[in-house]
């Protein structure tokens, strides 16, 4: 991970994710922060459920609400619904999401 990469910006009425999902996974597990080819930060998330009929999509919003500790009623994918790269919009203050979230990527491993 390059330094000071963050797949995370602030938007009007929150933050938003920059995502690489991989479906079909073995298990559900967020993976750690990624650099692209293209330059831009993206967090790989990977999940068990299958890329039809928008399971993998809820499976990537369920595991984020549980991993993050928020709702799941504040997350929406507003990019990206039948691509491996997605943006998911987190609803709420974007400077205590980005606190609250930046805190749990320092926390991992």
């Amino acid at each position: 991970m390059s330094a000071g990469a963050s797949p995370f910006t602030a938007a009007s009425g929150g933050l938003r994710v920059s995502i690489r999902l991989t479906p079909k996974s073995s298990r559900d597990q967020v993976r750690g922060v990624a650099v692209e080819a293209d330059g831009h930060a993206v967090l790989k998330v990977q999940v068990t459920a299958v890329p039809e009929d928008g399971k993998a999509n809820a499976a990537l919003v369920k595991l984020l609400a549980k991993t993050w500790r928020l709702p799941r009623t504040t997350m929406d994918i507003v990019q990206g619904t039948t691509d491996r790269r997605k943006v998911v919009l987190i609803s709420g203050d974007a400077e205590d999401l980005r606190q609250r979230l930046d805190l749990w990527m320092a926390e991992q491993p």
